[in-house]
């Protein structure tokens, strides 16, 4: 278990000058006031909630991912609500490369309201899955003033011709690929879904992440009897979940090369101490 202190200087006064103790600690390299993060969420999607999060005390926050392919889908939808039928397919091509270069842009926008509006790190969070997009993705995210970057990489390994070995090297690949294009400290989120999570996370770390993320959330479904047809299941976590995190956290606590975040079913305060308790250097909530 970590031995967890504050690190805060004895300060003269009583108690009832509210002083606290010094609660700050460092992730990706960054200066927090304190361990607890807001998750990439619905609410860190706007500037009115990265505000109110700011105000509410989080050391740092996650931006609501960019994802490249709700980016494609609402290109190719406003193609083809204006395509003309006439156009060459060199034409077409051309509108769908410039529509995904210039998709972000609200995404960028909201980067650059953020730092503006708040004194706390801002860490975006991006999920591709086309190399040229990760690269040139995160390069506009540096760009535009985020403190870090959060890989949402969420690969479903569904295909039988793919071993587990290739699925983690796709993991390094995209890693490296990012890190070789920008300068800010890039953390990996992850899934349990791994063979040896002890041996694939020590690689993670020396490709270059900052930072480990334990864990992300598939989509999952369910079936509505009922109505006898595919439901989606509950989209938030149940504190329930917050142990699988727990127990890998502490299994790799001072055995990695990085930092490490615990993320998915953390609904209370102690379940954040739990956390840090077991050596999370930061919680996202």
């Amino acid at each position: 278990m970590k031995n967890y202190q504050s690190g805060a200087k004895p300060r003269s006064g009583t108690y009832k000058e509210n002083k606290m103790a010094d609660l700050s600690t460092k992730y990706m390299g960054l200066k927090l006031a304190n361990p607890l993060m807001v998750a990439s969420c619905s609410l860190s999607k706007k500037l009115e909630g990265i505000i109110r999060i700011a105000d509410s005390g989080a050391g740092a926050i996650v931006l609501k991912s960019l994802f490249e392919e709700q980016i494609q889908k609402e290109m190719v939808e406003d193609i083809e609500k204006h395509i003309v039928p006439s156009w060459h397919s060199e034409a077409y091509d051309y509108v769908e490369k410039m529509g995904m270069e210039l998709g972000p842009r609200e995404y960028l926008g909201l980067i650059e309201e953020a730092k503006k509006a708040v004194s706390i790190p801002v860490i975006a969070s991006l999920n591709c899955v086309s190399t040229r997009w990760w690269k040139d993705y995160a390069k506009q995210i540096e760009t535009a003033g985020a403190d870090g970057l959060e890989l949402n990489i969420a690969y479903m390994a569904n295909d039988m011709n793919k071993s587990g070995s290739d699925v983690e090297k796709l993991y390094f690949r995209v890693l490296e690929r990012v890190k070789d294009t920008i300068n800010i400290p890039v953390a990996v989120k992850l899934g349990p879904y791994f063979t040896n999570i002890s041996q694939f996370t020590s690689q993670l770390c020396r490709h270059g992440a900052s930072a480990l993320v334990f864990f992300n959330r598939f989509y999952q479904f369910d079936i509505d009897l009922e109505q006898m047809k595919l439901s989606a299941a509950g989209p938030f976590s149940s504190e329930s979940e917050m142990r699988l995190p727990l127990k890998w956290i502490a299994q790799l606590y001072g055995k990695l090369e990085c930092d490490l975040a615990a993320s998915t079913g953390i609904h209370s305060a102690e379940s954040v101490v739990k956390q840090i308790l077991a050596g999370a250097q930061t919680v996202q909530l």
